[in-house]
């Protein structure tokens, strides 16, 4: 039971584990343009890794995450031994017959089953949550992104910036003159404005 409730969490839990780092360096933006080959496009990329371990809205999100990946696991873990020591209690009574009826029986063996079911439902419902957080935190970073890159570009002017990952980039060489990663760290930190919810020290114990 304990494997299926760490599979389901395991799934929204993605999202967090690959952001741990922090940036403690002052904001400065990069002035110097990249430069253009003769008659060609103007490239650049990101590294969404290093953007990840930066960028300090990514950062709080992270400890948001990981708070609540924590929480649900400690509420799943507390429910799952008080069933185990349910059903324990219920077979040691069987074992040393001190049920008084077959009816005293079966109505302890259908709490039991209720309790199983009601600890599925939280499993399902924690994890769904899970995802959902992820998710928007996902979209938060895009949308966040495609903002200051919009502003950023006007003066750039690059033709394609493109996203590079240590896992799954399709880029097999990038030279670095192209690489704006610390430039679009940087005045992302500059624009960052926490909000209460990304700067509260506590979260609420999932129910």
């Amino acid at each position: 039971m304990k494997k299926n409730m760490f599979k389901t969490l395991s799934v929204a839990a993605v999202a967090v584990f690959a952001l741990t780092a922090c940036n403690n360096a002052a904001p400065k933006m990069d002035e110097q343009p990249v430069e253009t080959p003769q008659g060609g496009m103007k490239i650049a990329y990101v590294e969404v890794d290093s953007l990840a371990s930066q960028y300090q809205f990514c950062i709080d999100y992270t400890k948001i995450l990981e708070k609540k990946r924590t929480n649900a696991t400690n509420t799943l873990n507390q429910k799952g031994q008080q069933l185990q020591a349910a059903m324990n209690n219920f077979q040691q009574k069987i074992n040393n017959n001190q049920f008084r009826s077959r009816e005293e029986a079966e109505s302890a063996q259908l709490a039991i089953q209720r309790s199983q079911q009601s600890l599925q439902e939280l499993q399902n419902r924690l994890g769904a949550e899970l995802e959902k957080e992820a998710a928007d935190y996902s979209i938060a970073l895009r949308d966040s992104l495609d903002h200051f890159l919009t502003i950023y570009n006007k003066d750039k002017k690059f033709d394609l910036i493109l996203s590079k990952t240590d896992a799954t980039s399709n880029i097999l060489f990038a030279d670095k003159r192209y690489d704006i990663t610390q430039d679009v760290i940087n005045g992302l930190n500059k624009r960052y404005k926490p909000t209460p919810a990304t700067t509260q020290k506590k979260e609420d114990k999932a129910e």
